[in-house]
């Protein structure tokens, strides 16, 4: 088996909207944008995210949008608006949105640890 060469990709999130910033660092971490890319390996890049306090959402997500989880006991529902989980962490945000665009398996938590935020 042959050694897998492993960039950095530093990524300027000033003024980027979540989602589409999401879509190019899930395609980076899983190794999409490789001739050599294969379901069943993680064969992706390391990224780190600079100005991640400057990124932005579109339309009235802002005021909209939620986040839920639920503890699995009766009335366990917590619900967490964007504003107040973008100031608390806004790394979180991000994290979110790429989880959803990874690939639901193993891989999924080898792939995540390559993503780095530089402030």
């Amino acid at each position: 088996m042959t050694e897998i060469k492993r960039e950095t990709h530093i990524i300027d999130a000033k003024d980027q909207i979540v989602g589409r910033l999401a879509v190019e660092i899930a395609r980076i971490l899983s190794g999409k944008h490789k001739p050599t890319y294969v379901p069943y390996e993680d064969r992706g890049d390391f990224v780190t995210i600079k100005n991640i306090k400057n990124i932005k959402v579109s339309g009235n997500k802002e005021e909209q949008k939620k986040y839920f989880h639920h503890s699995g006991f009766m009335g366990g529902l917590k619900i967490n608006p964007f504003k107040r989980k973008f100031s608390e962490d806004p790394q979180s945000v991000l994290i979110d949105a790429v989880m959803g665009m990874l690939p639901k398996n193993k891989l999924r938590a080898v792939m995540i640890k390559k993503l780095k935020f530089e402030d």
